[in-house]
């Protein structure tokens, strides 16, 4: 595989960009892999890379029933933050962020990584002593974060109205290393570092059922045919619940879906990313000029990925309070994800009571954040059979009631 480099491209540009390799082979399946991966959006091909790159486990496949990141990977608002409460929950979000800042030179492909800040508004009293709260908590895990006051808000985004009437802004729990990435791009990278590495990645290939015997995995069923594997890792999201029925077990997890969408694009306005989890809205502009605007999950169980006019009107009327200048603005266009959730809005890395066969799911909105450091540690999980990023995540948790509840510790699971 070439490397990209400032070179290249002047090069190519002299040859009418004729030269470019392609960036993942599409190979035919072979009989047998010594792991087999469901699923080819950021987390099952972040799992596919660092089973290479960290244990050298590079007879694998990656089985998607679409396109590669054509679901979830492609259909978020790019939010990476790792100031989490909850020490776990910290830990595999601050080694995600950690990843996130290398990863373009990690990969040799750009995945826009911009650590702009994420700033998440207290709008009531209680959310404010929840933010102090989280600002000593992570200052004790090592997650670098701080609480600011209104005006230092104001400073960062001159665009806020911090006197709302019903909407105060109180201050805000500002991560200055956080950001965003390019979503698409992160799937990308990974997908062509996992081809470089002779990792097959098998698209249009759906999943119709899971083989085991003697209470073991051994291959999978699919549109192109047996695929047997030693380890099976299913990475699907919203229909984690379907694959873990076929392999013979159920999950504690619902699908519903999450909407998003994105104002036509205007000038430079705001330079960071804002959640007002009050009201549930969260906020960025787009490298092309479009606010992105995300809000909270539907409150139903649901498949659909497009949006919803409610959910459009919900939450704008909530966001203009403390955005005036968003009722001015035309909607470019909406769409939606379908995210698992857990009952304690935590995921779930772990092994499944099939032998051989884990299972990486539950991230529920904050998904995207996650897949660098989801990626290492359910490799590690998969590759030695236990890991510390992962430890606290298992099924068992649901049964031992260990919940890791950072929808309520944080008032937000985003």
């Amino acid at each position: 595989m070439r490397r990209y480099s400032a070179f290249a491209i002047a090069r190519e540009a002299m040859r009418q960009h004729l030269g470019w390799e392609k960036a993942w082979e599409s190979p035919e399946p072979r009989e047998h892999y010594d792991v087999v991966i469901v699923g080819a959006g950021g987390h099952g091909l972040a799992t596919a890379y660092y089973l290479g790159k960290n244990f050298g486990i590079t007879n694998v496949a990656v089985i998607e029933k679409g396109w590669l990141g054509g679901g979830n990977t492609g259909r978020n608002t790019t939010i990476i933050r790792s100031n989490y409460l909850q020490d776990p929950s910290a830990a595999i979000y601050e080694k995600a962020r950690s990843l996130y800042e290398t990863m373009s030179q990690d990969l040799n492909y750009n995945v826009m990584f911009s650590p702009r800040g994420v700033m998440m508004l207290a709008q009531t009293e209680h959310e404010k002593r929840g933010y102090l709260r989280t600002a000593q908590a992570n200052a004790l895990q090592g997650v670098t974060t701080e609480y600011i006051p209104p005006g230092r808000v104001r400073e960062i985004a001159p665009i806020i109205n911090i006197d709302g009437p019903r909407y105060p802004v109180l201050g805000a729990l500002w991560q200055a290393r956080a950001g965003t990435a390019r979503h698409d791009a992160v799937a990308w990278g990974y997908a062509r570092a996992c081809s470089d590495m002779g990792i097959h990645i098998l698209q249009t290939c759906e999943v119709t059922g899971v083989r085991s015997a003697s209470g073991t995995v051994t291959g999978v069923d699919t549109t192109k045919g047996h695929i047997g594997c030693s380890k099976l890792g299913i990475v699907v999201a919203g229909h984690s619940g379907q694959l873990a029925e076929m392999a013979g077990f159920r999950l504690p997890i619902e699908a519903v879906a999450l909407q998003a969408y994105v104002s036509e694009p205007i000038k430079p306005a705001l330079d960071c990313v804002i959640m007002a989890n009050t009201v549930h809205g969260y906020l960025s502009q787009s490298d092309k000029g479009e606010m992105v605007i995300g809000g909270g999950a539907d409150n139903h169980n649901n498949f659909t990925q497009r949006g919803s006019f409610s959910h459009i009107e919900e939450t704008t009327r909530a966001l203009i309070e403390t955005f005036p200048m968003l009722s001015r603005l035309k909607m470019l266009r909406q769409w939606g994800g379908i995210v698992d959730m857990t009952g304690d809005r935590s995921p779930i890395l772990s092994a499944t009571p099939l032998g051989g066969c884990f299972i990486n799911c539950g991230w529920g909105t904050g998904g995207f954040k996650a897949i660098p450091g989801s990626g290492w540690g359910f490799a590690e999980l998969m590759a030695k059979g236990h890991s510390p990023l992962t430890a606290a995540f298992s099924l068992d948790r649901f049964r031992e009631g260990r919940f890791i509840d950072e929808s309520v510790a944080a008032g937000v699971a985003h």
